[in-house]
C-alpha cells in the first residue's frame, strides 16, 4: 500500500506530514537525496539523473506511486520522466497540479481552452531552476489567459532552513519579497513554490501583507493525493511499512528532520 515521497532534502516532510495526517491508513516511503541537496542551483540533465535514480529506488521499495515533493525535480524532470522513463505500472506525479488547480478552479483533466480567471497578478517564489524552467507558467498558460506571473528566484533560503538558521531564512525571506514587490508592487496572489517554504509560510505572509492570497502546497497536494487515490486505488503499491531513506548521513539528516517537523524521524540509509 506504500506510497513514495521524493525530494532532494528535507523540504518534502511537509507533505509527507500533511499526506499522512489526511491518509493515516496509507503507508508512505521518503526518500530524501540529501547528499545532492539543493537541486536548485544543478542543471537540468543532473537533475534529471538525480531523480530517476531516487525514484528507482521508490519503486524498488514497492512504491507504484511516487510524488515528487520537490519543486525544482517537477519543473525540470518530470516532463521528460513522464513521456520516456515512467513504466506503463507506475505513476510519478508533481506537485505543481494542486497549485495550478486551486489558482485556475479547474480540474487537471479539463482540457477546455485556456479561459480567464479571478487572479491576475500572480508572485511565484521558487529556488532558481524552477523559475528558470518557467515550467509553472507554462502550466498555468494551458489553463489561464490573462495571467501575469512574476517570479522570484529565492537564492539561499532552502540551505539556511536545512541549516536550521531560521534568522537569515527570515531575512532572506523578506529580501526576496522586497525584491519582487519592486517589480510588482501588488500581487494578488503568492505562489510558495518550494515545498520548504510552508515552515516560513507565516513570514511570506507577513512581508506581503494581509491583501495577497498566499498558496502553500503541503496540504494541497495531500487533498489531490486523496482525490487521486479514491479514483486510482490500484495505485497503492506493495510496501506495508512507513520508512525514510537518505543518501546522506542518517543520524545527521535524522536529527534536522526530527527538528524541522518537531518529532523523530528514524532515517536509514538508501542503496
Amino acid at each position: 500500500m506504500a506510497v513514495g515521497i521524493f525530494d532532494s532534502g528535507l523540504g518534502g516532510l511537509t507533505v509527507l506530514d500533511a499526506a499522512s495526517k489526511r491518509l493515516p491508513e496509507v503507508p508512505f516511503v521518503y526518500f530524501g537525496d540529501n547528499a545532492h541537496t539543493p537541486y536548485g542551483v544543478r542543471d537540468a540533465d543532473d537533475i534529471y539523473n538525480l531523480t530517476t535514480a531516487g525514484v528507482q529506488q521508490l519503486f524498488n521499495a514497492g512504491c507504484d506511486l511516487v510524488i515528487l515533493a520537490c519543486n525544482t525535480a517537477s519543473a525540470a524532470a518530470l516532463r521528460r520522466m513522464q513521456e520516456g522513463w515512467v513504466p506503463a505500472d507506475k505513476r510519478v506525479l508533481g506537485v505543481f497540479v494542486p497549485l495550478i488547480e486551486a489558482l485556475t478552479e479547474r480540474n487537471w483533466g479539463d482540457n477546455s481552452p485556456p479561459r480567464e480567471v479571478a487572479v491576475k497578478h500572480v508572485a511565484l517564489f521558487a529556488t532558481p531552476a524552477t523559475v528558470s524552467s518557467r515550467a509553472f507558467q507554462r502550466e498555468l498558460a494551458f489553463r489561464a489567459i490573462g495571467v501575469d506571473v512574476e517570479a522570484q528566484p529565492c537564492g539561499g533560503v532552502v540551505d539556511a532552513i536545512e541549516d536550521g538558521d531560521m534568522i537569515l531564512a527570515e531575512a532572506l525571506v523578506r529580501s526576496h519579497v522586497e525584491a519582487l514587490q519592486r517589480r510588482m508592487p501588488k500581487p494578488q496572489a503568492a505562489i510558495l513554490g518550494c515545498t520548504h517554504y510552508p515552515i516560513m509560510e507565516e513570514i511570506f505572509r507577513d512581508a506581503l501583507g494581509p491583501d495577497v492570497a498566499v498558496y502553500s502546497q503541503a496540504n494541497l497536494v495531500a487533498e489531490s493525493l486523496a482525490d487521486y487515490l479514491d479514483r486510482h486505488p490500484d495505485k497503492l503499491g506493495a510496501g506495508v511499512e512507513s520508512r525514510f531513506l537518505t543518501t546522506g548521513n542518517p543520524k545527521t539528516v535524522g536529527a534536522k528532520a526530527t527538528r524541522f517537523l518537531r518529532r523523530e524521524i528514524p532515517f536509514q540509509p538508501a542503496e
